[in-house]
């Protein structure tokens, strides 16, 4: 049985489109209060092992766990969201997240250290995946902007708590941060949970009927798995997070390698060190980049987007490469691989969501987002291209040559195959009047409406549009039971 988490009445989205804007914006305010989790994380890094002497490394592994933790399950989590609604599953996740960093105030081992971050990994797992399917599902005809206004919380988020994350540890320690701002994040996320809602099929298509109508059929994730559109999205995706990471994740080894890590750099009236102003500069770009690139791709078209931005980060990333070791060309182009590189949270997910439908948005994006942690995998490799090659220029290579493919492939193999794709899902929708993924179960009501008062034409009916169907099917989808 599906729970949606009914809205009130007085604020049914029936009767107040702006509802849905109010549950957007509950969606970025919870995404803002778990991006410390991996943002922040590097400001907590040196002080621990100052503390307890375990090694930066050995303490990073605990970010490792986190990440994982954070994206491979996320699909279990948007399977509990799409059965029980998002306010629940944030709920817990809100709770998840301040025990991990109450707990990490107070651990004094490893092991313990590692447990805490895989919770807090669950815990933002499953706000991310729950807010950016909730999203998807309120806003059909923006799906871009929806998308990427989210993401874009979980982008910038740190930005405001950064300096004051800083001030605390240095006054009181990092177990003082680690505790306040544990307990203060935990406790907004519980809060904004339980004003979450999803939204019910017929209350979405009376605000927005033209985009409800275009909606296809909505496919379960078992369905999706099967489909070769969804694995063309996910190599593209993983190229995309790979090749990105691999320049953006090693920023600071290569400003060093460069010798411009501390050089001054003036630009806007600004004056900072060049690492310190490209990260600065991080923060920003990384997160207004995702509902810049949504609402392009709501005009423009999913994949023509990914073609330009997909270009755009693979140019970056040469021109650094190149021209990377001037401090201020350094920041100048870092910036536009930071802005060229964050679209992919938010384009993937719009762009799954108008392939598959958005009933099961939340499972269907989250098995999406998993490419993140395979990209995560693929990382350490561009330190061993860089011990191997003696520099960095390789690295860059690698990485622009991922994100020229990625975007190559934008046209010219995901454009025409997802065009294939939605277009035999019209038919299955036309033929069948399903719109649902489990088609037993909804043939029921399909054949009642399709019998005429008179007879038996009608269960006929329906048996020559389903062998209609079957013909048509060439077997790159064959809808089942779920």
């Amino acid at each position: 049985m599906v729970n949606t988490n009914p809205i009130p009445a007085a604020l049914s989205p029936t009767a107040r489109a702006p509802y849905r804007w109010l549950q957007l914006a509950l969606g970025v305010i919870c995404m803002a209060m778990v991006a410390n989790l991996q943002y922040g994380w590097t400001l907590f890094v040196a002080p621990m092992d100052s503390a307890h002497h375990w090694g930066k490394t050995a303490i990073q592994v605990a970010f490792t766990i986190f990440v994982v933790t954070e994206t491979w399950l996320v699909p279990v989590e948007g399977y509990l969201v799409d059965r029980l609604g998002p306010r629940p599953v944030v709920f817990v996740g809100g709770l998840l997240v301040g025990t991990a960093w109450i707990l990490n105030a107070f651990v004094d081992t490893l092991p313990m250290l590692y447990v805490a971050q895989a919770i807090g990994g669950i815990g933002a797992g499953a706000v991310y995946g729950t807010c950016v399917g909730n999203a998807l599902k309120w806003f059909p005809d923006r799906r871009g902007l929806a998308a990427g206004l989210t993401a874009a919380g979980f982008g910038m988020g740190s930005a405001l708590t950064i300096l004051p994350i800083s001030a605390i540890i240095k006054e009181d320690g990092y177990q003082t941060a680690f505790l306040y701002f544990g307990l203060a994040q935990g406790a907004v996320v519980v809060l904004m949970a339980l004003l979450l809602a999803a939204p019910r099929e017929h209350e979405v298509a009376k605000i927005t009927p033209a985009a409800a109508q275009d909606e296809r059929r909505h496919y379960a994730p078992r369905e999706v798995l099967r489909a070769p559109v969804f694995w063309v999205m996910y190599a593209m995706f993983v190229m995309m997070a790979a090749g990105g990471l691999m320049a953006t994740a090693q920023l600071g080894p290569i400003a060093k390698d460069f010798h411009i890590a501390d050089v001054p750099v003036s630009l806007l009236g600004i004056t900072l060190p060049a690492l310190a102003f490209a990260l600065s500069i991080d923060r920003v770009l990384n997160g207004l980049t995702r509902p810049f690139f949504g609402w392009v791709s709501d005009q423009l078209g999913r994949e023509n987007t990914m073609f330009i931005a997909f270009a755009i980060e693979a140019v970056g990333i040469y021109l650094l490469s190149h021209f990377g070791q001037d401090p201020v060309f350094f920041v100048i182009l870092s910036g536009a691989v930071f802005f060229a590189w964050g679209e992919i949270y938010s384009l993937f997910p719009a762009t799954c969501g108008d392939t598959f439908g958005a009933k099961y948005a939340s499972t269907n994006a989250g098995l999406l987002y998993t490419a993140k942690g395979t990209a995560a995998l693929l990382v350490p490799l561009s330190s061993v291209l860089q011990q191997s090659s003696g520099g960095w220029h390789t690295v860059f290579l690698v990485s622009a040559a991922l994100n020229l493919l990625a975007s190559i492939m934008a046209l010219a193999v995901l454009k025409p195959m997802r065009k294939r794709f939605m277009a035999r899902c019209r038919l299955q929708v036309s033929d069948t009047g399903v719109r649902d993924a489990d088609l037993p179960r909804a043939g029921v009501a399909s054949q009642a409406r399709m019998t005429p008062a008179s007879g038996l034409a009608g269960p006929m009916q329906l048996q020559a549009q389903q062998e209609s169907t079957a013909s048509r099917d060439n077997g790159l989808f064959r809808p089942h039971s779920v």
